[in-house]
Order: structure tokens, then C-alpha cells, then sequence
């Protein structure tokens, strides 16, 4: 199986068109109102997981009428719905966990999702785990050589470190080519690159990687 889509309970307006990924290969979990937003759009979810706590009691009927599997957790947990979700997800061993409607809204929730795909990036090598909304791509890239390809929705990509320094950092094919620099934490010289080649090459001896790729839409 390719793919788990994890749609959250972020604003409507932030989502990706999710009918992007409607495919046999594709697996669709709903975190709390996140569930309502794939049903609205005509999406039945494989699973649904959260406290529930965002919606209304009529809507959670609504849920598990519509949904085959609800996981159902008290409110009072550790870990956040997105991340049971995730836990989840990983189950199916896919080769890509692509999140959305979890940068709007609390900024400390879109902290916590991103420093949560951070540790599972690191941890699960066999999986690309991917934020997406309307405008905008998150990745964490590992240390080694990655391929992009150009997008022409998402033209700007820029790069962070995150965790500690990237070093030996080159990229070629981009409109700013460079060659083992370093990538220090704050450092903002990588902001707003562009892909020229139709394939581009990201290497880095050390680190681990923010790849951002944006429009300006």
C-alpha cells in the first residue's frame, strides 16, 4: 500500500484537494473534525481517531454511522490525536504519510505535529511523512543524496536545519547552486530557492533537514 492521508481538524480553507489522492492506493484516516472534513467532501475515511472533543454529539453519530472503524480515546492522554492517528497509520507500513489540516489555526498544535514527524522521520526510514496544505510542502530530509522533481503549483523551496547543524550541504540544478555549505540553526540564506532542472539534487553529509516547498497562492 503507497499511501495514508491523515486529514485534521485544521480550517477547511488550509486543506489540500484531498481527491488528489483518491486512489486504491490510498488510505484515508480522519482525526476528530478532521473526519467530518472528508465526509463533507465525499470522502468515507477507513478509521476515524480522536477524543471527539470538537465536535458535537450529533456530529460524533454522524461518524460512526459513516465510518467503518472509530477509535475512540479519553481526552485526559498523552499523546495528541494527530499522533495516535500517525501511530496508526505507520500499522500499514506505507511508503508515504502525507498530513493535512494541521498548519492552521494553534500554532502550538502545528509546533507539535511538526517536532512529531521530526522523531518519526528518524526513526521510520522506510516511510516519507509529508505536511501538506493549500500552498505549502513540509519534509524532514535525513542525512545522504534526494531527488525532487519541479512542481509547478509549489516553485519555491527553501531549507532549514533542524536539530542541529547540516553540513556539507550542496544543491544542484536549483537557481542557487551551492557546494558543502552549512546550514547553521537560524539561519535563514536558504530561504526561497527555485528549481531550474526538472530534477533537482538536494546532498548533506550531516543533519536533518526542513525542506519547505511553497506558492505564493
Amino acid at each position: 500500500m503507497k499511501r495514508v492521508v491523515i486529514c485534521a481538524g485544521g480550517p477547511k480553507e488550509e486543506l489540500l484537494d484531498l481527491h488528489l489522492y483518491c486512489s486504491e492506493e490510498s488510505i484515508f484516516i480522519g482525526v476528530d473534525r478532521g473526519t467530518l472534513h472528508l465526509l463533507d467532501v465525499g470522502i468515507t475515511p477507513a478509521i476515524a481517531v480522536g477524543d471527539f472533543d470538537s465536535i458535537s454529539d450529533e456530529e460524533l453519530q454522524q461518524v460512526k454511522r459513516s465510518v467503518q472503524e472509530v477509535i475512540e480515546f479519553d481526552s485526559n492522554k498523552d499523546e495528541t490525536d494527530t499522533e495516535l492517528a500517525v501511530t496508526r497509520a505507520i500499522d500499514f507500513k506505507p511508503e508515504n504519510i502525507i498530513l493535512t489540516g494541521v498548519t492552521g489555526g494553534r500554532l502550538d498544535h502545528f509546533q507539535s505535529v511538526l517536532h512529531l514527524l521530526y522523531s518519526l522521520q528518524t526513526e521510520n526510514q522506510g516511510i516519507n511523512f509529508t505536511i501538506r496544505n493549500v500552498s505549502n510542502e513540509l519534509a524532514f530530509l535525513r542525512s545522504g543524496v534526494h531527488r525532487i522533481s519541479k512542481l509547478d503549483e509549489l516553485p519555491y523551496v527553501s531549507f532549514f536545519a533542524f536539530g542541529g547543524a547540516v553540513s556539507k550541504f550542496t544543491l544542484t540544478g536549483f537557481k542557487y547552486e551551492t557546494v558543502n555549505a552549512e546550514i547553521g540553526m537560524g539561519m535563514t540564506k536558504f530561504t526561497s530557492n527555485e528549481l531550474v532542472a526538472e530534477v533537482c539534487t538536494i546532498s548533506f553529509r550531516q543533519g536533518i533537514c526542513l525542506m519547505v516547498r511553497s506558492s505564493d497562492s
